[in-house]
């Protein structure tokens, strides 16, 4: 009966949503848009609390040691279904330490380079790389962040392994970039579009297999010369678990809700990316999609044969 009423209650205080990476990153960016709209929803504020490092798995950890009762919630990209074959030893199960709220978005991915590369399009970017292979620089966000992740894709695509500069977050990647000091990275819409549209940097190609309707003028790689080529930055909500029923049903509500917000909508939009679908808003969904991640990344990683500590 407590309990019940407990969940009656849901939420009677502050919910703290943890985020993995930086304030100011891409996800950081996709977690407020949210929180600020579920907020309204729950009628307690939602709080974001970043917690950066190791690939975002010291925040899933976190995440996973957590309270049960609702107040502890984790958005988490794609890196939530990489760690386990990226890391060899890892503190928590990142399925089954869970409890899937719902997808949130997908995020497409851009190819993007420094504002002076001599390239004018993705075909000569290309022969560009393979003709300078022993000096070109490709800069991520660290081991495990969804750049490293697609620069993997990438050198295994293109056949080349070229020099990998790591950075602790997207922003001081960015910032050489800007720079000048990097060449190139890999990275979402919601941190190139602007800069792209600001001519800062050079966009060559999105990484999905659609055009962006933000860069119209971008290809997909698929299209400019690495058929197949594709991934997208999915970004889920989660709770530690043993979180009751009644409680994640009414997280994937405010979710939802948060989802046909139009200011979500527009802003999404102006990042290159969408809200899912209700039919991928549900925790079911999410946990299906979760598992066939897992599953799809580790032979990639395991090719690869790029391992965090």
């Amino acid at each position: 009966m407590g309990a019940a009423q407990a969940n009656d209650a849901y939420p009677s205080k502050v919910v703290t949503m943890l985020i993995p990476f930086a304030a100011g990153g891409p996800t950081d960016t996709v977690g407020r848009l949210i929180a600020q709209s579920m907020t309204k929803e729950l009628g307690q504020q939602v709080i974001v609390e970043n917690l950066g490092g190791a690939g975002g798995t010291l925040a899933a950890a976190k995440a996973a040691r957590a309270t049960p009762d609702g107040y502890n919630i984790f958005l988490h990209h794609i890196g939530q279904s990489t760690a386990p074959s990226l890391y060899r030893k890892l503190s928590y199960n990142a399925s089954s330490d869970f409890e899937t709220i719902g997808l949130v978005t997908d995020v497409p991915m851009t190819i993007v380079a420094r504002g002076n590369m001599p390239a004018k399009n993705m075909q000569e970017f290309l022969a560009y790389i393979k003709a300078n292979k022993d000096k070109v620089t490709y800069a991520n966000a660290g081991v495990g962040s969804a750049s490293h992740l697609c620069g993997m894709l990438f050198q295994t695509a293109v056949g080349i392994d070229l020099i990998t500069v790591p950075y602790k977050g997207t922003g001081p990647a960015m910032n050489d970039l800007l720079g000048g000091q990097v060449d190139f990275m890999c990275d979402q819409t919601t941190n190139t579009t602007s800069q792209i549209k600001g001519g800062k940097i050079k966009g060559y190609a999105v990484t999905t297999k659609k055009p962006v309707g933000s860069l119209p003028d971008l290809p997909t790689l698929d299209k400019a010369g690495l058929p197949g080529f594709e991934v997208g930055v999915w970004h889920g909500l989660y709770a530690p678990k043993g979180t009751p029923k009644p409680i994640i049903d009414r997280l994937n509500k405010a979710l939802n809700v948060a989802l046909k917000d139009p200011s979500v909508i527009a802003r999404f939009a102006e990042l290159g990316t969408e809200p899912v679908s209700a039919e991928l808003a549900t925790p079911a969904a999410h946990r299906k999609h979760l598992d066939s991640e897992i599953a799809r990344w580790k032979p990639i990683i395991d090719k690869a044969g790029q391992y965090a500590d």
